[in-house]
């Protein structure tokens, strides 16, 4: 059935293959936290492999809600991993190391560079596609964002 949300269909497409995209960045920076918390090491192991899951528990749930946002505008998500790799602009590099500060300035190098693909797409979704709503949505996930980089920005100093 049709969506009738009062977004032009095309519109609707366009919005939709963005948020698409940030699905797939949500996913890989998922399984990269995901990672870091089963694979840290060293004498802070305890606190940062709870911290980690804190975060990946953050992301799941960003990424259902995600997900469930593209189903809304009348779009299907993608869920196979081969999607995600050929999607994401993130990249995924072999860490030479599995202490915490490793994970975490890769992790935040992830988070900030969502933050970047997340802001400029804001004011596109308002006024260019006439989507309030994915507008306000996607400035709800970049604070999230902010915060999450905070916290790991703060492990860093």
């Amino acid at each position: 059935m049709k969506t009738s949300i009062g977004i032009k269909n095309e519109n609707l497409a366009k919005v939709a293959e963005v948020l698409v995209q940030t699905l797939a960045d949500e996913f890989v920076l998922y399984t990269k936290t995901k990672k870091a918390h089963w694979n840290v090491e060293g004498a802070d192991f305890y606190n940062k492999h709870l911290f980690f899951e804190a975060q990946y528990g953050q992301l799941d749930a960003i990424i259902d809600d995600l997900a469930e946002r593209i189903r809304t505008l009348g779009h299907y998500a993608p869920a196979t991993l081969r999607e995600y790799l050929a999607l994401t602009h993130l990249s995924e590099h072999h860490l030479e190391s599995n202490d915490s500060l490793t994970y975490m300035k890769e992790l935040l190098s992830d988070h900030e560079s969502i933050l970047i693909h997340l802001r400029g797409h804001i004011e596109n979704f308002a006024v260019e596609f006439h989507d309030a709503g994915t507008s306000d949505y996607i400035t709800g996930l970049l604070e999230t964002h902010e915060k999450m980089a905070w916290m790991l920005r703060s492990h860093l100093k």
